[in-house]
This record gives structure tokens, sequence and C-alpha cells, in this order.
């Protein structure tokens, strides 16, 4: 069992390592990349290490796609590197945000709102209820409407406005 759990180990990893070193875009070329580095996986190892390590596909600057880690976990305090992977990324998707009434809505390029939303989840923010992601959209559900207001306010500085 504890060799297992240490090639497990390894293989998350050598899986992250992958991810942030080449743009990887599908379970097959992970899988590849992976068995080049002398792991013997198959597409269901694959799938599942994907989900324990809480793998998600962005949009990357050429349009295609990419696995990138979500940093939304809720039991993790954020830390410099994900407010600025936040930065970085709402910065790079968002392209209008606005309310009304209790709702925030984040307009995004197509296929950036769920690491968008991702990311937002991953950050703590007072009064959120809930947020709902959608391919170039997401929604926040906030307690009042002066909550909305101000979470909107907050995360219209990050808006750049793109040619």
């Amino acid at each position: 069992m504890q060799q297992e759990k240490k090639g497990k180990q390894q293989r998350h990893q050598a899986i992250l390592q992958l991810i942030e070193q080449k743009s990887i875009n599908r379970q097959e070329e992970l899988i590849e990349h992976l068995r080049e580095e002398g792991f013997d996986v198959t597409q269901a190892t694959i799938s599942r290490d994907i989900r324990e390590l809480n793998l998600m596909k962005i949009s990357s600057p050429d349009g295609n796609y990419r696995y990138t880690v979500s940093y939304n976990n809720p039991k993790a305090e954020p830390d410099g590197r994900t407010m600025e992977r936040f930065e970085t990324i709402f910065k790079e998707s968002a392209l209008k945000v606005d309310y009304a009434g209790h709702i925030v809505l984040v307009k995004c390029y197509t296929g950036m709102a769920n690491a968008a939303c991702g990311l937002f989840d991953s950050l703590s923010w007072n009064n959120v209820v809930g947020t709902l992601s959608g391919d170039d959209t997401f929604f926040i559900l906030t307690k009042t409407e002066r909550d909305a207001r101000t979470i909107s306010a907050e995360l219209a500085r990050y808006v750049v406005h793109h040619l």
C-alpha cells in the first residue's frame, strides 16, 4: 500500500509539473507525457488524478484550452500566489462586471468564466451565498444589494478594457 501511495504522490507531482511546463489540453496527451516519464497509467487513473488535483481547463492566449490547477479549495487560505493568479486570470478573462439586486454578473471571454469563477470562489468574500458559472458568464449571489454593489465595484477594478 505504501508503494502505491508513493507512486501516486510522485505521479501527482509529475502531472503538476507537466501542466505547468506544457500546454496540455487532452487526457491522452497527459497519459503520453506521463508514460515518457516512466509512469504506467490508464485513462481511468488520469481522470481520477485530474479530479483529485482539482484541475480545470482554461483558454490560453492562443485560443486553445489547457489544464491548470484550480485553487477552489474552501479549506485553504488564499496566499499571495492565489491572489496574483486571480488578478491575472480575471484581468485576462473578464470583459464586464455589473449587478442587479443581489446578483453580480461577470461577463468573460468564451471559455474563461469557469476559471475566473473558480478563482473567485477560492478567495474569501464577505456575504457571498454562492456562484454559478457558464462558458462566458458567471453570477455571484450575495446576501444584500449593498453586498452586490460592493463586490461589483471591487471586481470592476480588475476589468481591463481589451482591444
